[in-house]
């Protein structure tokens, strides 16, 4: 299937608007979005494209606080695998995880492995908010293993995959609003064997069970974790714990305030080139 590229040039860039562009374009039928400031680039099938469509959507957006133009990039199938292969190369965390392609051979040996197939859905360990929260979860070992874990917003499923490995509680929840994320995430857990250990659900957070988790990890972004820290925390068991990610450095005393309102308290923090981790513990 070829797909078109749509890279939103946003300025000035801010993570909020990029937000506010993306909830505009959704249902033009974009399957996945990628933020590479200062561009929002969204992903279509070539066959249900309508530049007509994406014109008229983009010019109804105020140009008070920020200004939008766009490019289209026609993308072979072949030419995306290819693509993404040709970058992709192995991540290692601590010594202890490794995330890796299919195609990737003769690694040193980690005590996990995480393999996937990323294709359109956002996911490849690369990213410094996945990177951080993998490295919480290796140092956190007791807090996962026979708990009940939910990743929320789980895009290509490495993080709950690597909660399955680690021994977590059967089922593994994984959630994403995008269904092309959601499809990744499954054929991804059955790569890597832990397919009847993990059920990925597509949605957002309103289908977060009440008191039934002891760990929900959400990399998603600043906005809409402010806005869901009441549903996690009310998903969380007592002494339960939330990794949240996605989101600055600066964002961090924001998501704590809120965080504080909702009974969780920070237990924890790290940053790397400015993303930051906070972890909370609800009280």
């Amino acid at each position: 299937m070829e797909y078109i590229e749509v890279s939103i040039e946003i300025s000035p860039f801010k993570d909020e608007y990029a937000e506010i562009v993306t909830a505009e374009i959704d249902s033009l039928g974009f399957e996945s979005y990628l933020t590479e400031e200062p561009y929002l680039k969204a992903y279509i099938p070539k066959e249900r494209f309508s530049e007509p469509h994406l014109k008229t959507v983009l010019s109804l957006i105020p140009e008070t606080d920020f200004k939008v133009r766009y490019t289209l990039t026609l993308i072979p199938e072949q030419n995306w695998n290819a693509l993404w292969e040709s970058a992709f190369e192995p991540v290692v965390i601590d010594g202890r995880c490794t995330i890796k392609a299919s195609f990737h051979k003769g690694l040193p040996r980690t005590r996990y492995t995480v393999t996937i197939d990323p294709k359109m859905a956002f996911g490849t360990g690369h990213h410094q908010t996945t990177f951080l929260i993998v490295r919480s979860m290796l140092q956190s070992e007791k807090d996962i293993r026979d708990k009940q874990v939910l990743d929320m917003g789980c895009g290509t499923g490495i993080l709950s995959i690597l909660a399955a490995k680690m021994k977590a509680a059967v089922p593994v929840h994984a959630i994403d609003i995008d269904p092309v994320a959601v499809r990744s995430a499954r054929e991804n857990a059955g790569r890597n064997r832990v397919g009847d250990r993990i059920k990925s659900l597509c949605g957002d957070a309103s289908l977060i069970q009440a008191g039934r988790y002891d760990l929900i990890i959400a990399n998603i972004n600043r906005n809409i974790i402010l806005e869901d820290l009441s549903t996690y925390s009310r998903g969380l068991r007592p002494e339960g714990r939330l990794i949240t990610s996605g989101f600055y450095v600066e964002d961090c005393a924001m998501v704590e305030a809120e965080a504080a309102r909702q009974g969780l308290e920070r237990i924890s923090s790290e940053s790397m080139d400015r993303w930051a981790t906070v972890t909370f513990k609800k009280i």
